[in-house]
């Protein structure tokens, strides 16, 4: 049974919305102890790649939950975890199940999946497009 068109905005900008959030709290709680602290020594101002990571996480969730640049954004992020799998985790295992890998991995194809399909419904971008377009038309909101 095939998904009607309709639904398919509506569902990835949900899906977009809440993959962005729950990365950018990732990249919070590593840099800014909260939301349950990091899981380990939190890394130190610049220090690679941890702290590069959790920038990457926190600024790069929040552009891709708000859909403002949501394709280079979701690329960076799908790169960051793809670089986690392989480099941090590939080497205890082959599957992620035995790796400790299966987060990265699934954010790593979830980004690359908005990367593609882009930001489905409700992306900051198009509400700043509509709004520009009122003004140039000389349309006030009231």
């Amino acid at each position: 049974m095939e998904t009607p068109a309709r639904y398919q905005g509506p569902v990835l900008g949900l899906f977009r919305i809440v993959l962005g959030l729950l990365f950018a709290c990732h990249g919070a709680a590593t840099l800014f102890d909260v939301l349950g602290g990091p899981h380990g020594q939190p890394p130190s101002a610049g220090q690679w790649p941890g702290w590069w990571a959790a920038v990457i996480q926190l600024v790069g969730g929040t552009l891709v939950l708000l859909g403002l640049g949501t394709r280079p954004a979701a690329i960076l992020c799908s790169g960051s975890m793809a670089y986690a799998y392989f480099v941090h985790h590939q080497s205890d295992g082959l599957f992620p199940l035995e790796n400790g890998g299966e987060q990265a991995a699934l954010f790593c194809w979830a980004f690359l999946l908005i990367a593609a399909l882009g930001p489905g419904r409700w992306p900051v971008t198009h509400l700043l497009a509509h709004r520009t377009r009122k003004e140039v038309a000389g349309i006030r909101d009231t």
